[in-house]
């Protein structure tokens, strides 16, 4: 019964199917276009008010489905610098930022400067994970990336001011991370176990000492698809861990996952992340460092549970 069960929700998973995109014309080169709202964020905090910055992915999106349209293909293209996470991550944006790079604009592929991981997965062996971001010590590499670019793509940025900016926001990263340390270290080592709705907490469990115990869709995007047994070899995994928390991104349906909890055979809960996009204000995730503290308080108090 629980291998049908699996078998079935496997079977309705919903597809998210990527956007169409289309390429706009060459221009001035004018201004920063970021593509995740992440990246666009911490964008934000190191140019200010120095040039303009135009975000393309939506709050409360999927990083690997979401489209352009046609505009803001052309933005792209007419851009003075195109700051991209890389790495396989925009899988719906892909060809327009090679559009763009094509035409002559400058990109910045973040993830690929700041030492990337392989994927903690047997599903995705030998492809570098894509999400950076988890790890907030990575983020500073990229402020470092992002500034240095800005200042050498972009016409009319003050440097001095952009450095200023960066080295600021560099400073409240310390200080994020120094806390998440804190907060990790009052999990005791056994409880130290991540499972996911797709893989996406490498670096973080890299950084902190967590074990990835496995993920409901076996793979670094939501766009794969999990199997019966996928489902029913991360059962037994989440039973024979004794794992008492499975996390889902809040923008995803956690459909499978309240099935794989159910059908483990324990007192498994299901914990909403912001894990891939910010939010909108209010949403409890509307930057970067809300969205990591907010992720890293919900794991500790999930984990962490009668202790």
């Amino acid at each position: 019964m629980r291998r049908r069960t699996l078998a079935t929700a496997a079977a309705g998973l919903l597809a998210l199917a990527a956007l169409p995109a289309c390429s706009g014309s060459g221009g001035d080169g004018e201004g920063v276009v970021v593509t995740t709202n992440i990246l666009g964020d911490v964008t934000r905090e190191i140019v200010g008010d120095e040039a303009e910055v135009t975000v393309l992915m939506k709050p409360d999106a999927d990083p690997h489905s979401f489209g352009v349209s046609a505009r803001q293909a052309a933005e792209l293209e007419r851009a003075g610098l195109v700051v991209h996470n890389g790495l396989g991550l925009e899988e719906g944006v892909a060809r327009n930022v090679a559009a763009a790079e094509e035409a002559g604009v400058a990109t910045l592929a973040v993830a690929e400067g700041t030492d990337p991981l392989p994927y903690a997965s047997d599903a995705s062996e030998g492809e570098l994970d894509p999400h950076f971001w988890t790890d907030p010590g990575r983020m500073r590499t990229a402020v470092e990336l992002i500034s240095e670019s800005v200042i050498e793509h972009v016409d009319g940025v003050d440097a001095d001011r952009v450095r200023a900016n960066a080295e600021a926001y560099a400073g409240e990263l310390d200080d994020l991370e120094t806390w998440m340390t804190e907060q990790f270290a009052t999990l005791p080592a056994e409880r130290r176990a991540l499972v996911t709705n797709h893989h996406v907490f490498g670096y973080l469990a890299d950084r902190h000492d967590f074990r990835v115990v496995g993920a409901v869709i076996p793979s670094g995007t939501t766009l794969a698809s999990p199997s019966a047994s996928d489902l029913e070899s991360l059962a037994e995994a989440v039973r024979e861990n004794e794992v008492p928390a499975i996390f889902a991104d809040s923008s995803h349906p956690d459909r499978l996952a309240q099935v794989l909890a159910e059908e483990a055979g324990l007192d498994v809960q299901v914990v909403p992340l912001h894990s891939e996009s910010l939010t909108h204000e209010g949403g409890g995730a509307a930057t970067y460092l809300e969205m990591t503290r907010a992720n890293t308080e919900a794991i500790v108090s999930a984990l962490g549970a009668d202790l």
